[in-house]
């Protein structure tokens, strides 16, 4: 089992990595320390004055290592690690840890300060940041070949396309590959590695559906019904429920909402992008399709979701109140709601 040092920072615009990175230290501080030995200082109890003050603090009652999170601290300014956090891990008591995460984007940044103070205090820094879209087949090409791998570019291509954009969905359907081929491979040690071509991933890797019924909600930003109609019936094709992908399309239209209202109350395009949990390119066109959208547009299309909730479980308990779309197919209720969206 990894000994756990005196201090980490997790930090990167990879917040799906940050989040792993975090749930893995915190099962392995509870296995060295049994349940409770994490400590969590997280939102307005994160500051640079708590975390000094835990480490001050003697915990008489706790055994084994203590081991204390912190989220949030690319909002922490330099001159506060500078007067209370490099001194206090300078000095932290004997069978402690510290792990400091940031979820960084273009402006908030863990403070250079507190990279100089972990690596003083003997820590580990990492780094955790997302690759851009355009370069993932060749990131992909590289993780495959690290787990021996051979992926040529189509083969790249074909995964990034039918995973999705997340890299660490990349790397588990690559890992999966790899112990796919580990069972049946009965070549020798030292043989070339095995090669994965395109069908062999359409054959083999997950689908995104997450990935793909997000697509069909932005889709429903524009004026234009063919593209959210063809995504949403690919997604029937590959055996996705209705009932699933109305409320991924509810979410992120409440999330354009959002959106809308801040733009109309005059926080500029990138104050937005700045708040939005998802890669920068992402966010970039979702703000920018909201932009070219009204509020009581994304009000009106919520309402017609709603309306598509109840119609296809059959309508309102009532049947005198039941709409008279109510006895429609699940398919055909949705594929009228798109419409209706899409052209209002």
């Amino acid at each position: 089992m990894p000994e756990l040092k005196p201090a980490y920072l997790i930090h990167g615009d990879d917040h799906g990595a940050v989040a792993e990175r975090r749930a893995g230290l915190r099962a392995l501080a509870e296995q060295q320390g049994g349940a409770g030995a994490a400590e969590t200082l997280e939102g307005q109890d994160a500051t640079p004055a708590a975390l000094a003050e835990a480490l001050a603090a003697m915990t008489l009652m706790m055994q084994g290592r203590r081991v204390i999170i912190v989220e949030g601290v690319e909002r922490w300014r330099e001159a506060d690690v500078a007067k209370l956090v490099a001194p206090a891990l300078g000095d932290m008591p004997a069978q402690t840890t510290v792990a400091l995460f940031a979820r960084e984007d273009a402006r908030a940044k863990a403070p250079a300060a507190l990279h100089k103070a972990v690596k003083a205090a003997g820590g580990q820094i990492v780094a955790q940041m997302t690759v851009k879209p355009w370069e993932l087949p060749k990131w992909a090409r590289e993780q495959a070949a690290r787990m021996g791998l051979s992926l040529d570019a189509p083969a790249a291509r074909a995964l990034v396309d039918q995973v999705g954009e997340r890299q660490q969905r990349l790397l588990r359907e690559l890992e999966k590959l790899a112990l796919e081929g580990e069972r049946q491979d009965t070549a020798p040690e030292g043989s070339a590695p095995r090669v994965i071509g395109a069908q062999d991933i359409e054959r083999r890797a997950a689908h995104s559906a997450t990935h793909k019924a997000f697509a069909l909600a932005d889709a429903l930003l524009a004026p234009d019904p063919a593209p959210a109609l063809t995504l949403y019936l690919r997604l029937r094709e590959q055996g996705e429920r209705a009932s699933g992908l109305i409320y991924l399309m509810a979410q992120r239209l409440r999330e354009a909402l959002a959106i809308s209202l801040r733009l109309g109350a005059g926080e500029s395009a990138a104050e937005v992008r700045r708040g939005l949990r998802m890669p920068p390119k992402a966010a970039e066109r979702l703000v920018a399709d909201v932009a070219r959208s009204d509020p009581e547009r994304l009000r009106g299309a919520l309402s017609v979701l709603a309306g598509l909730e109840l119609d296809s479980r059959g309508g309102a308990p009532v049947t005198a109140a039941r709409s008279s779309l109510a006895a429609m197919s699940e398919d055909t209720l949705v594929v009228r709601a798109i419409e209706a969206i899409t052209t209002a």
